[in-house]
């Protein structure tokens, strides 16, 4: 007999009547051409309102805009789907490749000197969110592998991914990874906007433009626009290929930008980081997918915890502002660049900001991969050792730093 769906307990059929069998994953994953076609009327209208956004100079403005739009469209209950999934993978992709095109010998070799505090800063932020998340399940409404899962700063797809296997409530971690997300893609252009706007009044034209360019040309940043578009596809799908072969974290972002790495420090291919209309597109879709990831039935689901999960999550970006501010106080780094070096949101969401701001891109890509990586590879065994046992041990650990 098939086992009854929870859609079927919640809504039983009528008598007499035949019930319909539940649709294969695969189908629901279909997207028909009216579907693409209304994606393309929502991208081109939020990537309208980026623009317009533009001229009255808003930072970040087509990544602040479109996830305005798409939460918007999901609260409203206008579209009740995910960004098509090609869409998204393309994003990331691009991302990537945007991301280790900045990654220049010069540009590590100006990291060098701070790696470790670098490191330091993000072994301190992952402790920050594993201890957050231990005073957010002290509560009993949330498990710890839900509360760490959800705390954890950066590759939110994978640990949304891994959420399962690890017995945590993937609904609940996926809420929590993309709220912070969302509030750190909000506020970080604001933020770093009044930041550079500080930093530059003693050194006028240092503060960005809010945008990352109008004009509909270039598509790439070298010379050669159809030798750098099939450069940049080349490395994007390589990228991807090698990420899913080598099962990195996050294959579709994280291989991208090591190709593009490769490529960038052999200076052997021509420039192909996506610049003008493609990376502002590449924004819009970062920003919409964030944005309609938070529907009207997420938040009534999670509606008591919500409370206790700002308060957690505001916790742990203060935190972050803290580390931030110590970072750039040791090292010299300027403060804006700190910031998003170290601040707990979508590594997406942080690199178009840094664009904007006109931040030191290669210094935050290379912080916010590491701390992705690190995160990635240390959550599942962090969540597994405190559920075997271990809890007591760090119940006295915890609660002996928070008498001191």
């Amino acid at each position: 007999m098939a086992p009854t769906s929870a859609l079927q307990r919640e809504h039983p059929p009528s008598p007499g009547t035949a019930t319909k069998p539940a649709p294969h994953p695969t189908e629901l994953r279909r997207f028909r051409p009216a579907s693409v076609g209304r994606w393309a009327l929502i991208s081109a209208g939020a990537y309208a309102a980026g623009l317009a956004a533009s001229a009255f100079g808003v930072p970040a403005p087509y990544l602040l805009c479109a996830l305005l739009v798409g939460a918007v469209l999901a609260l409203t209950g206008v579209v009740r789907e995910r960004v098509p999934a090609p869409a998204n993978r393309v994003s990331q992709a691009l991302v990537g490749a945007l991301m280790g095109s900045y990654l220049t010998w010069p540009a590590l070799a100006s990291a060098a000197p701070v790696a470790l505090p670098l490191t330091a800063v993000t072994a301190a932020t992952i402790a920050l969110s594993v201890a957050v998340a231990w005073l957010l399940a002290r509560g009993r409404q949330v498990s710890r592998p839900s509360a760490v899962l959800g705390m954890v700063p950066g590759g939110s797809a994978a640990i949304v991914t891994c959420a399962d296997e690890l017995k945590a409530d993937v609904r609940l971690v996926a809420f929590t990874q993309y709220l912070r997300v969302g509030l750190v893609a909000t506020t970080a252009p604001l933020v770093a906007q009044w930041l550079a706007s500080a930093a530059s009044a003693g050194s006028p034209g240092q503060a960005g433009d809010g945008g990352s360019g109008t004009g509909l040309l270039p598509l790439v940043t070298g010379s050669g626009q159809l030798a750098g578009l099939l450069t940049l596809a080349a490395v994007s799908v390589a990228g991807v290929l090698a990420g899913r072969r080598l099962r990195l974290p996050t294959p579709a972002l994280i291989g991208p930008m090591l190709a593009a790495l490769v490529a960038t420090l052999s200076n052997a291919l021509p420039g192909f980081a996506p610049a003008g209309l493609l990376q502002n597109l590449v924004f819009v879709f970062v920003g919409l997918d964030v944005g309609v990831r938070f529907t009207r039935e997420t938040l009534v689901r999670v509606r008591r915890l919500l409370p206790s999960i700002l308060l957690a999550i505001a916790t742990v970006c203060a935190g972050c502002v803290l580390l931030a501010w110590l970072f750039a106080t040791v090292t010299g780094t300027p403060v804006i660049d700190a910031y998003l070096a170290t601040t707990p949101g979508g590594i997406n969401a942080v690199l178009a900001t840094a664009v904007s701001s006109h931040a030191d891109v290669a210094l935050i890509s290379t912080v916010q991969s590491l701390r992705l990586l690190i995160v990635v590879l240390v959550t599942p065994m962090i969540t597994r050792w405190l559920t075997a046992g271990r809890p007591a041990v760090v119940d006295r650990v915890v609660a002996g730093t928070a008498r001191g």
